[in-house]
């Protein structure tokens, strides 16, 4: 995947949620009879500037696209004509002015029902909640889990698929709560949660718990051969049929993933077969720190017989009716559980790892573009939801931060004093640009270990 590939979606993805999220106070700006000055995606010098409409709102793109604004009439701000002067966003209500700053975050979780409404009624290829051999020892192994058992509740809420088991076994985990499993063939066992682990949620939390995917066996041929790893440079291509290793058989794909994660920089001779025509060649694993430790990659896939998955799927699909209020319910459980996590890293409970910036996020969006349009749209509901959750964080600078100014005033009915703001303008500028550096470490650290 290219860079050009990665920014190009990340733009997209960007541009999508920060005009919503801006629109959204734009839209209740107008209706609460606030002029707009200005509509502005991204931050910095326009590229671009158009104006029209009865208030002449000048249209933007700017150069810095991480993020955007509405610029409103405001005395506090500049002078502002005695006839235009009841348009000013200062002299608005207090519960106007709440509605248009809470605008902004509302227009963000609307626009996630929006998106899962869409997947709902299209329907989402997934795959089913069924799990592999629980390693020995764990939590899963002691329960007499086995390969094949498919865990359709936990603690009475429905999975229905392999991501709604991690995510509901997560979220129970976190709180430490017991988890009780129900399974397909109707038995029931409980879990100790507290197993599970928290320090990167993006590596196989679930494995110190015993639950693993379930993988059925892959012969060792390739399909796929990345054009900047090993592979590619060892000369393999795809349609080849692994045998060996030093001479050692591979009997699966799974076999031959292992085999080569334990042999991280290190000369491997592998015979092959091509054609009918058996050969070898040597690769050397190109060596990757992953959660902690080094391991061997070659940058080749599997070829997969599609006959071998079928059982194994199943399609997320409502009706319309029933794909709205899903919806909204997974939107409400996504908000939920964004705001539990940060909750959870300020206590100390969760690791702030986790904590993703753009980088990140511009890795993600170029990855689910590539998979196709119904990945990239759940990453945007994703994304949408936890930019709605963090604007409406009591921090200043972000809408939550006006939002606790407007309640204050609202409890001991007089505005907060310019001088409290300033300092709380302070404040939140602190926060927030330790907030993105710890992000953007995180994400360097990611980028440097692979």
């Amino acid at each position: 995947m290219s860079v050009l590939h990665t920014v190009l979606w990340f733009l997209i993805a960007i541009g999508i949620l920060v005009v919503v999220h801006e629109y959204g106070h734009y839209l209740a700006a107008r209706l609460a009879g606030v002029k707009v000055l200005r509509f502005s995606v991204g931050f910095g010098k326009p590229l671009l500037s158009r104006r029209f409409g009865r208030d002449q709102t000048e249209w933007s793109l700017a150069a810095l696209p991480f993020g955007g604004y509405v610029k409103m009439l405001d005395e506090r701000e500049g002078e502002v004509p005695a006839a235009q002067a009841h348009r000013s966003f200062n002299r608005a209500t207090v519960w106007r002015r709440i509605g248009i700053v809470a605008a902004g975050p509302i227009a963000n979780f609307l626009l996630a029902i929006v998106f899962y409404f869409a997947l709902f009624l299209h329907g989402m290829p997934a795959l089913k909640p069924m799990i592999g051999e629980p390693p020995a020892d764990t939590p899963a192994a002691k329960a007499g889990l086995v390969a094949g058992d498919e865990i359709r509740s936990v603690n009475g809420t429905d999975t229905h698929s392999f991501q709604d088991l991690r995510l509901s076994l997560l979220r129970a985990g976190v709180a430490g709560d017991v988890l009780e499993l129900r399974l397909a063939d109707g038995r029931s066992v409980r879990l100790d949660g507290t197993s599970i682990e928290t320090d990167n949620l993006e590596k196989d939390t679930l494995r110190p718990l015993g639950i693993v995917r379930y993988d059925p066996e892959i012969a060792p041929v390739i399909g796929k051969v990345l054009p900047d790893g090993a592979a590619a440079r060892a000369g393999f291509q795809p349609g080849d049929r692994l045998i060996s290793a030093n001479g050692k058989a591979v009997a699966n794909w799974q076999d031959w993933v292992q085999l080569i994660r334990q042999h991280p920089a290190k000369a491997l001779r592998i015979e092959y077969e091509r054609q009918g025509q058996r050969a070898e060649l040597d690769v050397i694993p190109d060596a990757v720190e992953e959660s902690g430790q080094r391991v061997g990659k070659i940058g080749a896939g599997p070829q997969v017989d599609e006959s071998v998955l079928a059982p194994l799927m199943t399609e997320v699909r409502y009706g319309p009716f029933e794909a709205l209020g899903r919806a909204a319910v997974k939107t409400w459980d996504m908000s939920l559980f964004t705001l539990e996590m940060m909750g959870r890293m300020v206590l100390g409970q969760v690791s702030w790892k986790n904590l993703s910036g753009p980088l990140t996020i511009a890795d993600y969006a170029g990855q689910s573009a590539t998979l196709g349009w119904i990945s990239f749209v759940s990453f945007l509901a994703l994304v949408s939801v936890s930019l709605g959750v963090l604007n409406l964080l009591p921090v200043p600078l972000l809408d939550g931060g006006h939002l606790m100014y407007y309640v204050a005033e609202v409890l001991t009915g007089r505005p907060v004093s310019e001088r409290t703001m300033e300092i709380g303008s302070r404040i939140g500028m602190t926060l927030l640009l330790l907030l993105m550096s710890f992000a953007l470490y995180n994400d360097l650290q990611r980028l440097i270990g692979g």
